[in-house]
């Protein structure tokens, strides 16, 4: 197990045995009361360690698994991205999926891999001046950066830092998703949140669409679909 979890079971169990102590020291209970509650703390204790521990060791698990799942796509479509690069990146997506609740790791994974041109190189830019894995235009991603406590330098030099570049990317795509639902929230993604809401309003005429945002939508649900199954 990790020293973090193993740190955090014992703090919990210290705290634990703090307001047993306390509560001890301010009541003054017969000798047979006293042997039945120490047995009942002694088990409630016993309780909460293995509780806490099963809960810290799912949660390690499960994040194994999820980093696991990221290398694995990273390496399907960016086999000469080094090692270290790629274990950020898988670490930042997995974040990411935690921290907002409308977004799972097969959902930004597919985003980038979309954005990406299925290149999942932190480096690519699109003919519109698009920059890194979740393909942030420049004046998005300054904006972005002003809620997010990132420091502001270049565009090049911010968005080409793949960590900085899935933070921001994340937080802009969960911010259109929780307004306009996942599809919706992909065509802001791509199109433009005033697009977005005419598509919408219109009952997802495609027509209200630009072109590229028609295609955008289904390619990046496809792949979506594909990583979850």
């Amino acid at each position: 197990m990790p020293a973090s979890l193993m740190r955090r079971i014992l703090v919990k169990v210290g705290f634990v045995l703090l307001i047993a102590l306390t509560l001890s020291s301010m009541v003054s209970f017969s000798p047979k009361v006293t042997k039945k509650i120490d047995e009942a703390f002694r088990l409630e204790v016993v309780s909460r360690m293995v509780g806490t521990y099963r809960g810290a060791a799912t949660t390690d698990r499960v994040r194994r698994q999820s980093i696991g799942k990221i290398k694995e796509i990273i390496r399907t479509y960016n086999q000469s991205l080094n090692g270290e690069t790629s274990d950020r990146i898988a670490d930042t997506v997995h974040e990411m999926s935690v921290k907002y609740d409308n977004l799972d790791v097969d959902l930004i994974c597919a985003t980038i891999t979309h954005e990406s041109a299925r290149t999942w190189d932190p480096q690519v830019v699109s003919p519109v001046g698009a920059l890194g894995l979740m393909q942030i235009m420049p004046g998005t991603g300054r904006l972005m950066s002003q809620h997010a406590n990132v420091a502001w330098t270049t565009a090049e030099r911010v968005l080409f830092e793949p960590v900085t570049n899935i933070r921001l990317g994340c937080r802009y795509l969960s911010m259109l998703i929780e307004l306009y639902s996942i599809d919706g929230g992909l065509a802001a993604y791509n199109g433009g949140a005033v697009r977005a809401k005419k598509w919408l309003a219109s009952g997802r005429n495609d027509e209200v669409l630009y072109e590229e945002t028609r295609d955008y939508i289904p390619a990046v649900l496809k792949l979506y679909d594909t990583f979850r199954n």
